[in-house]
Order: C-alpha cells, then sequence, then structure tokens
C-alpha cells in the first residue's frame, strides 16, 4: 500500500456513538431509506422467503430491477460498473475512508466468464493505481476458476488431460492479476471460501506471496478466525515468510459459510471445521490481532470486522505497541452500507480504514446482497444495532 494516506481529519477520542460523523455523508432521504431498508431485513422471514420470489419474478420478466436497484442495490453496492463506483468512492474519501472495489459475480462455470471476470479485477487494480482513495483490490478465486474443479484438487483426485489444461489456465489467470498488481504496486487480497477447497486456495496465494511480497504486501490470503485450525494456519504461514524472506499479507476475518460448513460436516460424517462457540471464535480472532501487530514487520493485515470490541481492542493495540495508526500493514475493513459508525469514526481518529464496495451487474450480484441480507440477521443484534444508530442519528437531526 504505497499510496499516499488519505487526509487526516482532526482527531477526536474514539467513540463509536457518534453518529454526527458516522452519519455525516447521508442525507436525510438516505437515512430514511436505511431506516426503512434494516426494518425489513430484520424481519427473518421476508429475507427468507426473498430471494427465491425475486429470481422468480425475474426470470417472469417482471420489472422489479429497478426497484432493487433503488433499495438493496443503492444501500449495499457502489454500481453495475467501476464508473458508477466513482460517486460513492469521492463520498468515503471525503469521510477519510478508502474504496475496495469488489467486482461481485460469483458462481459461474464458463471460461469465458472467467476470462472476463479477470480482465474486469485488472481493471479495477489499473483503476486504484496511483489513487489514495482505492487503497487495496480484492478477488475470488471461484471468480476466475470452476468450484467442481478446486473441489476435485483440495480432494487429491488426479485430473484428467482436459482438466489440468483448465487448471493451468485458472492459475494464469490468478498469476495474470498478481502480476498486475505488482507492476502497479496496488495490493490485491484473495477471499477465503469453503473449507473444501481451501487448501487449494492456501497454496495458490502463499506461491503468490513468494512470487510478489519480497518487498512488500501485495498478495494477501484471507483467514477465517472462525475455523478453530486458521490461528495456527496464520502462525505457520508468518514462520514460512520468515524463513523464506516475504511478507505474509493476511485478511482476518470471522468468516462467512457457517451454516453450510457445519451442515455439510454433519451431512458428510466428518468433524465440523468451525469453532464450537461464538466465544471461541472471537477468541481466536482477537489472539489473530494481537499476534499480527506482535509482527507488524512481517505481516500486513487487514481486520475485516464489524465487531465493535475487536475493532477497539485493535486501537488499543495499535496505541500500546506504539504502532503508527498510518502504518500501511494495518487496515480496517467494513462493508458499504453497514457500520459506519466503525468506519467513520476509526477513519476521523486518523487509523487506516477502507469499506468493501461491491459492484456489477443487477442480476448477477443478487446472489451476494442476499447473502448479506441473511448472515446479518443471523448475526444477534447487528441489526438491532443499525437500527438504533439510525435512529440515534434522526432524533439529532428532529427528522
Amino acid at each position: 500500500m504505497n499510496h499516499e494516506p488519505l487526509t487526516m481529519l482532526q482527531k477526536h477520542t474514539l467513540s463509536f456513538e457518534n453518529t454526527e460523523i458516522a452519519f455525516r455523508r447521508s442525507s436525510n432521504a438516505d437515512l430514511k431509506r436505511a431506516y426503512w431498508l434494516f426494518k425489513i431485513i430484520n424481519i427473518n422471514f421476508l429475507v427468507k422467503i426473498g430471494p427465491p420470489i425475486t429470481n422468480l419474478v425475474i426470470k417472469m420478466g417482471l420489472p422489479v430491477k429497478g426497484l432493487i436497484k433503488a433499495t438493496l442495490f443503492k444501500h449495499f453496492c457502489g454500481g453495475e460498473t467501476i464508473r458508477e463506483c466513482e460517486q460513492t468512492i469521492k463520498s468515503l474519501e471525503s469521510g477519510g475512508v478508502g474504496t475496495i472495489l469488489d467486482y461481485a459475480v460469483e458462481g459461474e462455470d464458463d471460461e469465458q466468464v472467467f476470462d472476463n471476470t479477470r480482465d474486469e479485477i485488472i481493471r479495477t487494480i489499473k483503476r486504484a493505481a496511483k489513487d489514495r482513495a482505492i487503497p487495496i483490490t480484492v478477488f475470488k478465486a471461484t471468480g476466475v476458476a470452476r468450484f467442481g474443479l478446486l473441489e476435485k484438487l483440495d480432494e487429491g483426485t488426479p485430473l484428467t488431460g482436459a482438466e489440468q489444461e483448465e487448471w493451468e489456465k485458472a492459475q494464469g489467470r490468478v498469476l495474470a492479476i498478481c502480476e498486475k498488481a505488482h507492476a502497479v504496486g496496488v495490493p490485491v487480497m484473495i477471499d477465503a471460501e469453503e473449507t473444501w477447497i481451501q487448501k487449494t486456495l492456501d497454496r495458490v496465494a502463499l506461491d503468490m506471496m513468494r512470487r510478489f511480497n519480497q518487498e512488500k504486501a501485495i498478495v494477501y490470503n484471507t483467514y477465517q478466525l472462525y475455523r478453530h485450525d486458521k490461528l495456527q494456519s496464520l502462525k505457520s504461514d508468518n514462520e514460512a515468510a520468515k524463513k523464506e524472506g516475504f511478507i505474509l499479507g493476511a485478511k482476518l476475518v470471522r468468516g462467512a459459510y457457517m451454516e453450510k460448513e457445519r451442515k455439510r460436516a454433519e451431512e458428510k460424517g466428518y468433524p465440523s471445521p468451525i469453532q464450537p462457540t461464538r466465544e471461541a471464535t472471537d477468541r481466536d480472532f482477537d489472539l489473530a490481532l494481537e499476534y499480527c501487530t506482535d509482527n507488524v514487520e512481517t505481516i500486513a493485515f487487514m481486520a475485516g470486522t464489524h465487531n465493535e470490541e475487536s475493532c477497539r481492542l485493535l486501537t488499543e493495540l495499535i496505541n500500546k505497541k506504539k504502532i503508527d495508526p498510518k502504518n500501511p500493514h494495518v487496515y480496517f475493513a467494513q462493508l458499504l452500507g453497514m457500520s459506519d459508525n466503525l468506519s467513520f469514526n476509526l477513519a476521523d481518529a486518523g487509523y487506516n480504514v477502507a469499506k468493501y464496495v461491491p459492484y456489477g451487474p443487477i442480476k448477477a450480484v443478487l446472489p451476494y446482497l442476499f447473502r448479506r441480507a441473511q448472515e446479518n440477521t443471523a448475526i444477534a443484534g447487528q441489526m438491532g444495532r443499525e437500527l438504533s444508530l439510525i435512529v440515534k442519528e434522526m432524533k439529532r437531526r428532529r427528522l
């Protein structure tokens, strides 16, 4: 992350309750739209029946895309193209927050689509080059490689000749993305996915780090700490990085596939890879923050979290260990449309912060949007917290 830092706003005592800073960019109409949106998302029944009904009416050709674009899409996405994201990029930058352009097309299995996705990811890297407002980029391996192929590689099943050729093409796409990122000095994160393809993704990510992270962190792998083995993976990978002379890039998250992971483990009769309790996940996430700040010279990390306690802990660790808040090896990240009280108050206090800004054609981004809504209702208290902050700011404005 060799871009110039975002313009620092005046520092203040950090408070995640400061809604004036959190919603400074939001108009009264924005606040009212967010209020009703979160009220609806808070109703689990509607979130569960919404995806199949929406998919059905789209297939029937009914005009619902406009409604989706004006509500869910407008709140959680930057636009359908990079150009449509420009307003969001500028708006976030005005609050001291960077943008992570996230091309959110997923679940495809066509070689031409994979090539198109590679080209789009490279466009996000080019857009980020020399722009302090876009400090880091991201992609999903399943955006450029077939899930079934990755699954076969994880199982250790021998590939056919055609599959080997397919795998070489997939690796070529990942290499092209990382080569471009290295050439222009823009870091790129590889998102984590399901455990039954993750071993292959981990190997690819480390290979890319060995190649491109010699002088600075260009490639980042993602560690899902709701897995009971990932804290140890982080430590092992850092030991390998120190021994081999490269910088470890690590995005720390709790995780995104918990229900699917537990269900598959139960169906196939193997031990669940997921932590036994929420407390165990929280413990490992916070231990990972401690470990990364202890090794900040050799690990560049991004704490991707909506958890207030973890955000506060990281600020305390930064201060206690006398790490410069603008050290490019330490970033906070949240999703667009959520936890603005964290993102903008952290940025206002002088820390490095970026928001994931998903974009892409509405129909292709729908799976992402529905997953976000379903994940959020599964997080106890998250929607209530979002609503309470919006209500607090509406009262402050006397709306």
